[in-house]
Parts: C-alpha cells; sequence; structure tokens
C-alpha cells in the first residue's frame, strides 16, 4: 500500500493539474469573451482611429461634389462664352470659325466610343463603306495629279515666276503674325481689310524674292508703307515687301528667287519692325499663304493657317 508521502504527492499532483486545466479553460473563456465583446463593440462603435477615417472620407466626398458642382458651372460658363465667340466671329468676319485642336480632339474621341458601342457586324459594313469611299476618292486625286503633272509641264520655265516660298526664313512657323483678311488696325482700332500678311522679325532681317522677275518700283519716299519694293513677275502675278529700311535692288532689275532684295525695318506706319508681304495677281489682292507651297508640307501648311487665324491684330 503507498505512504502517506506518496498519497500527498498524488494529490499534490492532481491539484496541480486542475489549476492548470482550470487556468487554461479561464484563459480561453477570457479571449473568447474579449472576442466578442470587441466584435459587438466593432459593430456598434467605432474606434477612435476608424472614426477620423470615416469623417475625413465625408470631408472628401463633400469636396468632391462641391468640386464637381463647381466644374459643371465654369465647364456651362465656357461653353457660353465659346459660343458666343463664334457669333461674334461669324458677324464680324461673315465666316465660321475655324477649330481649334482640342476641338478636333474631342471630336474624334467621341467618334471613338460611338464606335465602341457599335456592334462587330455594324463595324464591319461601315469599314467597307469606307474603304470603298476612299478608294473612289483615290481614283479621283489620281485623276487630279496626272492633270496638274499635265499642267506643271506645260508651264515650263514660267513656274519660277510663279510666288511660291516664304519672303522670310521662318523654318518654326511662328514669325507670321497677322494674315489676310479682316485685322484691327493698330492705329485706329477698328476692323480693316489686311491685304496681306505681317512678319514680326527684328529690323535688318534679310528679305527673298519669292520668284524670278523685275523690279517693278522702288518706294524710298516716305509713306503709310515705308519702303517698298514691288516686283513683278509676270504672268499677272507681281509681289510687295513694305515697311523695309534698307533695299538692295533698282528699278528695272532682274532678279530671281531666293535673291536678298532688302532688309526688313519700322518705316511708314507701322506698330513694330515687321514685314507686310502681299501677293497680287492679276490687280486682285490674294492670300498669299496660298503661295507657299514650295517649301511647306502639308502638316505645315495646316499649321500655318491655325497661327495665322490666331491673329486678329495687324501691325500696319
Amino acid at each position: 500500500m503507498p505512504g502517506k508521502k506518496d498519497l500527498e504527492k498524488l494529490r499534490r499532483h492532481k491539484r496541480r493539474r486542475q489549476r492548470i486545466i482550470r487556468g487554461t479553460v479561464q484563459f480561453f473563456v477570457w479571449t473568447g469573451v474579449a472576442v466578442i465583446y470587441y466584435t459587438g463593440f466593432s459593430l456598434f462603435f467605432d474606434t477612435p482611429l476608424e472614426y477620423m477615417l470615416k469623417h475625413s472620407t465625408d470631408g472628401l466626398r463633400d469636396e468632391y461634389k462641391t468640386l464637381t458642382a463647381r466644374y459643371d458651372s465654369l465647364t456651362m460658363v465656357l461653353d457660353n462664352l465659346s459660343e458666343r465667340d463664334r457669333n461674334v466671329f461669324r458677324i464680324l468676319f461673315e465666316s465660321d470659325p475655324y477649330e481649334s485642336e482640342a476641338e478636333i480632339r474631342s471630336r474624334e474621341n467621341a467618334s471613338y466610343e460611338a464606335l465602341v458601342e457599335h456592334p462587330t457586324r455594324q463595324l464591319k459594313r461601315d469599314l467597307r463603306q469606307s474603304t470603298e469611299e476612299l478608294e473612289r476618292r483615290l481614283e479621283e486625286l489620281n485623276h487630279t495629279y496626272h492633270d496638274l503633272q499635265a499642267l506643271i509641264d506645260s508651264t515650263g520655265t514660267t513656274s519660277h515666276n510663279i510666288p511660291a516660298i516664304q519672303p522670310v526664313i521662318n523654318k518654326q512657323l511662328t514669325l507670321l503674325t497677322a494674315s489676310y483678311g479682316m485685322r484691327f488696325h493698330p492705329f485706329y482700332k477698328t476692323l480693316q481689310s489686311h491685304q496681306g500678311v505681317d512678319y514680326t522679325i527684328p529690323e535688318g532681317s534679310r528679305v527673298f524674292a519669292t520668284a524670278d522677275g523685275t523690279v517693278r518700283d522702288v518706294l524710298e519716299r516716305n509713306s503709310t508703307s515705308g519702303r517698298t519694293v514691288v516686283i513683278d513677275h509676270g504672268n499677272g502675278y507681281e509681289t510687295s515687301y513694305s515697311h523695309l529700311s534698307q533695299i538692295n535692288v533698282r528699278k528695272g532689275q532682274q532678279v530671281r528667287r531666293g535673291d536678298i532684295i532688302a532688309r526688313s525695318g519700322d518705316t511708314g506706319l507701322s506698330l513694330a519692325p515687321h514685314l507686310h508681304y502681299e501677293v497680287r495677281y492679276k490687280a486682285m489682292r490674294v492670300d498669299p499663304i496660298h503661295y507657299f507651297f514650295m517649301e511647306l508640307t502639308p502638316g505645315e501648311y495646316r499649321r500655318l493657317m491655325h497661327i495665322a487665324q490666331s491673329g486678329m491684330q495687324s501691325f500696319d
């Protein structure tokens, strides 16, 4: 039989095991209670961090609504201003205003969005029709090209007598600031017909003959156009270069395209140093921009037209 010491040892071991079991059970019980309490608290109450995040989100949402309303209001105001400017342009110049690059991109984006919504069958049909239309236009352009080539061949050397370049060095296309048409006069502040183009260039810049011809007039006397050179190119073409500071040719002299005939200046009735250039065909002044075809690509021609149309203030 076990002795008293063994029984006491067994009882102590049993009590220790019971305490361990009781502590383990209490730990899991209290852990479960804490989890249940935290879960319940989280469902009905916010921690300080959660409260701050929720209210910061509410503030951002309110700010977003305010900015959206402001954006819509500004968009409406800009649309109204744009339409008003277009109406003023139509009234003053009796023509439709040109489209900006942003308007062209906006229209293209709208077209792309519309294409995305079309079914595949309709896209195939539209593509086939567009291809047929392009083939038809290509055939027409091919005939036009041959006609133009025949005309060029028939002109022979007389093509050198047609104005075909700019009268100044303008590789970046940024020097032309006033184009042909109705422009605001710099001194009278009224709309007047501007019969040429203005290049804002430093005084003393080189001025080139734009085609072969004969110097018809050299005007040195004081006038609104200042010092001026007029060249007769034959075939009904004449060019005029005004507000010069120095003239390098004389009346009756033969010149070739690209010859330096003068230096730009600020003579006559001029707002600032610039060159006023005109092209005349059969005594009628025409838009000189259409006579830069020898040195401009189609893209550069469109860009120059855009730059010229954006300037409403002439310099003479």
